[in-house]
C-alpha cells in the first residue's frame, strides 16, 4: 500500500538487487481526509441546539463564548421546556438541572424563549433555574432589534 520493491538490472550476468521504493502514496490519505471533511461539513449545523423558536430581537451585544458547550433551556410557544434537545417535564426541571450543574465547570445557563410568551411564564422558568443553582442566566435573543436612544 505505501511501499513497494523496485528491481534494477545492472547487466546480464549479475545478481538482481532489490531496493525499497522511497515514495509515499498519499492518495488514500487524501481520500480519507476528504470524506472526513464532508462528514464534518454535514454534521456541524446539526450540533447547534435544534429547538426552533421565534426569538425576540434586541440591540444587545453578544455574550463572549465559553470553553465548554453552553447549557441551554428553551421554552417553546406551545409550552414544553427543552433542556438542550431533550423535552423535560416542568416538575423535573430543577432536579435535572441540579444533576447537570454538578458536572459542569461554568454556572452560566442560556434561556431561550419564544417572543410571544407571557412575561410571567419566562420569569417562572428563570426562578426555577435560580432554584437549581444557576445564578448566571443569559437571555438569548436575535440581533437587529430596535435601539432605545434616550
Amino acid at each position: 500500500m505505501g511501499a513497494g520493491v523496485v528491481r534494477k538490472d545492472r547487466g546480464r550476468g549479475r545478481r538482481r538487487r532489490t531496493q525499497p521504493m522511497a515514495e509515499i502514496n498519499v492518495t488514500p490519505f487524501v481520500d480519507v481526509m476528504l470524506v472526513l471533511l464532508i462528514v464534518f461539513m454535514v454534521a456541524a449545523p446539526m450540533l447547534t441546539v435544534g429547538v426552533p423558536l421565534e426569538l425576540p430581537r434586541t440591540a444587545a451585544q453578544p455574550v463572549p463564548s465559553e470553553q465548554e458547550e453552553p447549557l441551554t433551556v428553551s421554552i417553546t410557544a406551545e409550552g414544553p421546556l427543552v433542556v438542550m434537545t431533550t423535552e423535560v417535564p416542568e416538575d423535573e426541571l430543577i432536579t435535572r438541572l441540579q444533576s447537570v450543574a454538578q458536572e459542569r465547570q461554568s454556572q452560566r445557563i442560556y434561556l431561550r424563549a419564544a417572543g410571544d410568551l407571557p412575561y410571567a411564564r419566562v420569569m417562572q422558568v428563570m426562578g426555577a433555574l435560580n432554584a437549581a443553582g444557576f445564578h448566571d442566566i443569559v437571555l438569548v435573543t436575535d440581533s437587529g432589534g430596535p435601539r432605545m436612544d434616550g
